[in-house]
């Protein structure tokens, strides 16, 4: 990351840095609204105290906004709910202690629906004001395709990183479940809940989670040529839109021109139930995770969230062990369905942001590489009639590193080029 080696190397202090996101966010967030918290008085006072002591680490300066679901000491964590708006937590999350610890500096917390649920906050479409920018990490997608922030931290529970990502323009990149500690974030699914990473490049993503994740091995080395690709069509396919559609043949053009290999997978008859099992694998656990949010009347929720969590509460635990059954079993079918390619491409999101703020789009693209645990990337495509769209780049379960670098080459290939909404 060219601003961290900058930092380090001491032509760019983390003053000067703080100092050019606080201008961009004063001039973008009236009307994008991704800040549920900042102090431009706190993190410059932040800044100073790295400038002093000399930042090295490897996020050196990195400007960074963290989800409203994560625990900040320093700052209030309101879980995007008007009952705990202030609340201030007594330590901070790992991945914030080794971000800081890595000299990133936080410069505020992001917008989060209620609870990371369904019910939205202020956040508007960085490209369209009048389109949702997704949740449940809405603020941070908005943040970072609207250039106040390098690094945005989000939470995925069904389809929460990767579908903002395609509407916001940015990278988005759902680790293997388990590698980035979820202590100190408000569970919603035990089973399913993974931090996420929304960055310009495919490269920032891998350099952040190789830190929060305590694994160098992450970041990948050298050119990866000659990649065999499934273009998977996500059941219900029906569901993409123009917008998707175009993304998806740009993209097998663009791969197929570069000399990786792209073939067409079947996608199985078992594949669709794959939604059902999400739906009671999460339902079983968040009316858990969330009872007494649920059956406290000290608890102000808006009508969405508490009709959301009614339908939620209606699994039984027959039907969430079948669940879990269910994925297990259909794991190991998705895996050798992959034996005999190195990563699977498919749909981000339905399509281009959908217009209006009363919900924030529909997760039916990702809640099965969710529920069965999968690296997910998304790598922004094409802009369709002025916004934009990405693809989704699935590898197999905790090959992070691989699937890392073959989204590094899908990149390299469709060659969006980032700029900021």
């Amino acid at each position: 990351m060219a601003l961290t080696g900058a930092v380090r190397a001491g032509t760019l202090s983390p003053v000067a840095v703080t100092e050019a996101y606080l201008e961009r966010i004063a001039t973008r967030d009236e009307t994008v609204r991704a800040w549920e918290y900042l102090s431009p008085g706190q993190v410059l006072e932040a800044a100073r105290a790295l400038s002093a002591r000399g930042p090295q680490g490897a996020l050196a300066g990195l400007p960074i906004a963290v989800k409203d679901v994560i625990a900040t000491h320093d700052m209030p964590t309101g879980y995007g709910n008007v009952s705990y708006a202030g609340t201030r937590p007594v330590c901070d999350a790992p991945c914030v202690v080794l971000s800081r610890a890595a000299d990133g500096l936080v410069l505020g917390k992001s917008v989060s629906t209620e609870f990371a649920m369904a019910s939205p906050g202020k956040t508007r479409n960085p490209f369209d004001p009048a389109r949702t920018p997704g949740g449940s990490s809405s603020g941070s997608c908005a943040a970072v395709g609207a250039g106040m922030a390098l690094l945005g931290f989000g939470t995925q529970t069904a389809g929460s990183v990767i579908r903002p990502a395609s509407y916001c323009g940015v990278v988005g990149y759902k680790p293997t479940h388990g590698l980035i500690n979820t202590a100190e974030v408000k569970v919603l699914a035990q089973s399913l809940d993974t931090i996420g990473l929304l960055t310009r490049t495919v490269a920032d993503a891998a350099l952040v989670a190789s830190v929060l994740g305590r694994r160098p091995d992450l970041m990948p080395e050298g050119t990866v040529t000659g990649l065999r690709i499934g273009l998977f069509h996500t059941a219900p396919f029906d569901k993409a839109g123009p917008g998707t559609l175009a993304a998806l043949e740009h993209a097998h053009r663009a791969l197929s021109g570069a000399g990786h290999r792209v073939s067409v997978l079947p996608v199985p008859d078992w594949f669709e139930h794959s939604h059902l099992a999400h739906h009671r694998v999460m339902g079983f656990e968040v009316t858990s995770a969330l009872a007494f949010e649920r059956l406290s009347p000290q608890v102000h929720m808006t009508d969405m969230t508490r009709d959301f969590l009614a339908a939620k509460a209606g699994v039984s635990a027959e039907d969430y062990d079948a669940a879990l059954a269910f994925r297990d079993l259909h794991a190991r079918k998705l895996a050798d369905l992959m034996a005999d390619v190195d990563v699977l491409l498919a749909p981000a999101a339905p399509d281009v942001a959908p217009l209006g703020l009363g919900a924030t789009g529909d997760p039916v693209f990702n809640t099965p590489w969710t529920l069965f645990r999968m690296p997910a990337i998304t790598v922004p495509a094409l802009r369709w009639q002025g916004l934009p769209v990405g693809v989704q780049v699935i590898g197999a379960r905790h090959a992070d590193r691989k699937t890392l670098a073959a989204a590094q080459a899908i990149e390299a290939a469709l060659d969006y080029g980032w700029t900021a909404a």
